[in-house]
């Protein structure tokens, strides 16, 4: 039985599509119109988690990678935290497992149902709806994905701690080609505090990284909705490689989930063609906070 009160994984890619399909395999949600997808989903032959695989830009170029060699647990865009101490990020050491139950296509997306389990554990320590949907919203000019999460907790269980590192999250782990010369900014100009290396740590309401997919040059920004728990705070790096991460400080404050007290937490991916002003960034993140559910 589940939880009447769901604390649930959602994904809306935002753009103006008139003519949404999907095409599903028994490994893969592909989601755009008749001739550009969108974005691929995998949630089948995946050892831990499911993910979403490719993200294009509105022109047809791919921004995330899937395990590459230095970090093979880095899968594109995804998200992972330690759930009762249990590791579902890194893929060692007897992780966690984010296990796929169910998939359905909607008239504008998909619907999935996944367990979150302990190694060599039957019953789950969460459970959680993930939902991808395609409204019409923006002019064309990026793709923007808007990421709600939300889970329930077993019958019988009492609550759940998230924890993890910091940089535990929603994260992103960009092509080769834009780990090279690439910038972070955000909204508010902000400077972040320097964990370790080029690791930074910064609150703010977005974060952009400005790089190049094979010479074309590519904006990524990631939003914070206002009514997350918890401010949001971004780790970033461009040392050995590029990555973005949105991230609630587990490592230095857990969130504990109660029986009966649902969480949400909203977040934003947006992708352009070309290098986004801070007003092409600024005006697509209103539209997101004012059209997300």
């Amino acid at each position: 039985m589940r939880n009447k009160m769901p604390w649930a994984l959602v994904i809306i890619l935002v753009m103006p599509l008139l003519f949404v399909q999907s095409t599903t395999t028994d490994t893969t949600v592909t989601i755009g119109t008749k001739d550009k997808p969108v974005l691929v989903y995998r949630y089948g032959d995946v050892a831990y988690k499911p993910y979403v695989e490719k993200l294009y830009t509105p022109n047809g170029l791919n921004v995330v990678r899937d395990a590459p060699k230095d970090h093979i647990h880095h899968h594109g865009l995804m998200f992972a935290v330690k759930v009762d101490d249990v590791n579902f990020w890194e893929e060692q050491d007897e992780p966690g497992r984010e296990h796929h139950q169910t998939i359905t296509t909607t008239a504008n997306g998909i619907v999935e149902a996944i367990d979150w389990k302990a190694p060599k554990k039957e019953k789950a320590l969460l459970h959680e709806q993930r939902t991808l949907t395609l409204p019409d919203v923006g002019n064309g000019d990026a793709t923007l994905l808007s990421w709600e999460t939300q889970f329930s907790l077993p019958e019988g269980k009492k609550s759940a701690t998230l924890t993890g590192s910091h940089y535990h999250g929603l994260g992103l782990r960009f092509v080769e080609s834009m780990d090279k010369d690439c910038t972070f900014r955000n909204k508010e100009g902000n400077k972040g505090k320097r964990f370790r290396g080029t690791e930074e740590l910064t609150e703010a309401t977005w974060s952009a990284i400005f790089a190049k997919v094979d010479g074309k040059p590519v904006t990524v920004a990631m939003f914070h909705h206002p009514d997350n728990v918890r401010p949001t705070t971004w780790f970033t790096m461009s040392g050995h490689f590029a990555y973005m991460s949105a991230t609630m400080r587990y490592h230095e404050d857990p969130l504990k989930i109660d029986e009966g007290s649902p969480l949400t937490l909203r977040y934003g991916v947006a992708v352009w063609d070309g290098h986004a002003t801070d007003q092409d960034i600024n005006g697509l993140y209103q539209q997101w906070i004012t059209s997300a559910p």
